[in-house]
């Protein structure tokens, strides 16, 4: 059985209608809901109004992958709980950012750079399967159309990723690389681009399915995870 925490800001969906409309459990309940109808998959949720946003050290010992959405409260995040998640990813954690989630201080402590990338509100975007190979890629087709999505475009300021799953490309001309896994001491990472908050992208089965490859394919292998002390984490820094 495979523990998955899936983790939210939950702001959006409650201050504005029209989101709360598309998500009225909230982004992390859509989620939740369609990995929880996976029988390998053990399946919690957490926000950001959560003590230590619902991801206390009790509840990282028991998550194997962490999937993360933020977007509007990456700076009041703390700094104490990003460093926590950091370190179980060194041990073996694995952690799905998606969209906006690249800007976050957990992304940029694991990676290293600024993240930065350019943007524009509303487009049309195809997902290109560009590693049809990899397992997260598996009973993916070779292009998924977005009908609504943020554009999000290089320059992207990501390390060089392991693979690049997927390439996105707008309506506008831009392309992005979309989907990326990098490796980080133990634990590996799964960088999904879609899923701006206004539109319904992970109602999309196609979407769907790659997030629940995506959790099987950063889970620890063996289902075991290593803990390592502060000072391995440390060195691996």
């Amino acid at each position: 059985m495979i523990r998955v925490t899936v983790w939210n800001e939950f702001k959006h969906e409650r201050e504005f209608a029209q989101i709360r409309h598309v998500y009225p459990e909230g982004i992390h309940g859509c989620i939740a809901g369609f990995l929880g109808e996976e029988q390998d998959l053990f399946v919690r949720t957490a926000t950001f109004d959560m003590e230590e946003h619902g991801l206390t050290e009790e509840v990282l010992q028991k998550t194997d992958v962490l999937i993360f959405w933020s977007h509007a409260l990456q700076e009041e995040f703390s700094d104490e709980v990003a460093k926590r998640v950091r370190e179980h990813v060194l041990s073996g954690m694995g952690l799905a950012a998606l969209h906006s989630a690249h800007y976050s201080k957990i992304m940029k402590l694991l990676l290293g750079t600024s993240m930065t990338l350019k943007w524009r509100h509303g487009d049309k975007e195809k997902i290109w399967c560009t590693a049809p190979s990899h397992p997260i890629a598996a009973g993916i087709p070779e292009m998924i159309e977005i009908p609504q999505e943020e554009m999000y475009g290089e320059y992207f300021d990501i390390p060089r990723p392991d693979d690049v799953v997927f390439t996105g490309w707008f309506s506008g001309g831009e392309v992005f690389r979309s989907g990326c896994t990098f490796t980080r001491g133990m634990g590996k990472i799964f960088y999904f681009q879609p899923g701006h908050e206004e539109y319904p992208v992970y109602r999309q089965p196609q979407v769907q399915q790659i997030i629940k490859n995506a959790v099987r394919f950063c889970a620890p292998a063996g289902g075991e995870r290593r803990e390592l002390c502060c000072q391995e984490v440390k060195r691996q820094g």
